[in-house]
């Protein structure tokens, strides 16, 4: 039988198997991190990045520690565009790809395999036991093998931080409750891409309808 804890959260404290529990690191890369990435030249507020980063490497070591499985995401597209084509909706709605039309000599250097911007920042680079998959929606589960890996593991619970709260997270939360997993997000290891109402209105809709809020202070002391 698999050891238990009880994290604390909102609307009320969950139980979570340690054997039943993976960490989804969501979009942890320079585009979305650091200064001169995408979300700083299409002009969102980056300024919360550094206790981000702060939070999830806390986060990391702790499930490294207890053997949880950390999963990485990284957001983006093949020079080619391959998996946005023109007409394809999201080659309208990214704003990364916007941007690009927007400003030539930006193409081929946002969320671009291969780029800077694309890489996972340098502090937080993955462990070899680590999983690091390449998405190409802000959905961990859109267009990705996650949900065979994670069943094949025997997870029913993800933890859910990173880069954007109110985009990759909240999106990967509501599609894993589809598929029947607890969801849970730490709500000081993620930040939003925009103004702090629409963080305040992932952690409603995460509280009320997808899962659970908790902390890192009180994940790490549960595990």
């Amino acid at each position: 039988m698999t050891a238990t804890v009880n994290l604390p959260g909102r609307p009320e404290s969950i139980d979570l198997g340690v054997e039943e529990t993976a960490v989804i690191v969501n979009d942890m890369q320079n585009g979305f991190a650091s200064a001169g990435g995408f979300l700083d030249k299409a002009g969102f507020d980056i300024s919360g990045a550094a206790s981000v980063t702060e939070r999830v490497a806390v986060v990391l070591d702790v499930a490294r520690a207890v053997g949880l499985p950390i999963f990485y995401f990284q957001n983006g597209f093949d020079a080619q565009l391959n998996s946005a084509p023109e007409g394809s909706p999201i080659w309208h709605k990214s704003p990364a790809l916007r941007l690009m039309r927007q400003r030539p000599e930006l193409v081929g250097t946002l969320l671009t395999k291969g780029t800077w911007d694309y890489a996972i920042i340098e502090s937080l680079k993955p462990h070899p036991e680590d999983i690091v998959i390449d998405k190409p929606r802000a959905n961990c589960f859109a267009g990705t093998n996650l949900d065979m890996l994670l069943r094949a593991r025997g997870i029913r619970n993800i933890v859910v931080i990173g880069i954007s709260s109110n985009v990759g997270v909240e999106w990967t939360m509501r599609d894993g409750l589809t598929r029947e997993y607890f969801c849970v997000m730490l709500e000081d290891a993620t930040m939003p891409a925009g103004p702090a109402f629409v963080h305040e209105a992932t952690i409603f809709n995460v509280e009320n309808f997808i899962g659970w809020v908790s902390t890192t202070d009180d994940f790490e002391n549960a595990f």
